[in-house]
């Protein structure tokens, strides 16, 4: 039974910063679930709206089913209900459909749906979709619209009146048309959620188009900081909001930018430097090297 309806957990999400957390890895890249729970335990000292597992920051992309169900229940039991934990779909319609079926088996709370595999579609067929996953589950989902996957302003119209549990859409492109198309058609029916990587950077303009949260990767390795830019954001407070964007923001940035796939590296990077390692990124995404670990580090102290 989960602990939160799909409109409880619509509204929970809407309350604060979002927590995707790292996936911990072995050196020999198995599933650390020691090291995932601590991390945990760490996280929830700290006030957040929801914990997403095997996301993207999560390597939800690299892991096995079998693996995104340990993940997802290690989570369930560790938060105990403190806040809701939304579970993955991902692939295809078939494999979405028993992720989001495994994820309330596994006590979660809501479902985050992935985009679809490689396959390009229209948006009729992204309509399905979506709606097929709805229907195979009674927890909320939210629609992550990016990639091969972008839902335009009729098509979440339609899922909205359509599927009384989608609860939130997460926009991973950044089309302040679409996104303006969208509010004006469904207004609040739906939790929106910023999902660009490195949200932070994105989050003030957003929040005039809707979008009271975002998904924090950094919340993984500098909480209070995360916590702190979030308050600014909803405070509006802009002279505060581009400070923390030019002294940590954008020469992050600069090193996540260096080479494809260090939007999750660098989390992991990040908690190693400061004390709590997460072990390495599974192939194909790649570490960073020592030297840009050693700059990082520098720049998290200080702001630390």
């Amino acid at each position: 039974m989960p602990n939160y309806s799909p409109q409880e957990l619509a509204t929970q999400l809407r309350s604060g910063l979002l927590s995707f957390p790292v996936t911990h890895f072995t050196e020999d890249l198995q599933f650390d679930e020691a090291g995932y729970r601590g991390h945990l335990s760490w996280l929830s000292t700290f006030p957040v709206a929801g914990l997403f597992a095997a996301g993207g920051t999560g390597e939800g992309f690299s892991l096995t089913a079998a693996e995104i169900d340990r993940v997802v229940r290690a989570a369930v039991d560790e938060v105990r209900g403190r806040l809701p934990v939304v579970a993955p779909a991902t692939g295809g319609t078939a494999n979405a459909v028993e992720q989001a079926r495994a994820a309330e088996a596994a006590g979660a709370d809501g479902v985050l749906l992935m985009p679809p595999y490689l396959t390009e579609a229209g948006q009729d067929g992204l309509v399905e979709h979506v709606s097929a996953v709805c229907r195979a589950t009674g927890l909320g989902v939210v629609v992550y619209s990016r990639a091969n996957a972008v839902l335009k302003d009729r098509s979440v119209e339609i899922l909205a009146d359509r599927n009384p549990n989608l609860v939130g859409f997460k926009d991973g492109v950044g089309d302040i048309e679409n996104l303006t198309r969208i509010y004006a058609s469904v207004g609040d029916r739906l939790a929106y959620i910023g999902g660009l990587p490195t949200a932070e950077t994105f989050a003030l303009p957003l929040l005039q188009l809707g979008m009271s949260t975002y998904s924090s990767a950094i919340f993984n390795f500098v909480p209070q900081f995360a916590l702190d830019f979030y308050a600014d954001v909803r405070a509006q407070n802009r002279d505060a909001v581009y400070r923390r964007i030019k002294e940590f923001v954008l020469p992050y940035l600069d090193i996540r930018d260096r080479q494809k796939g260090y939007a999750v590296s660098i989390i992991k990077a990040g908690l190693a430097a400061v004390g709590r390692p997460a072990g390495p990124v599974r192939p194909p995404l790649q570490n960073l090297t020592e030297g840009e670990s050693a700059e990082l580090a520098a720049l998290i102290n200080k702001v630390s």
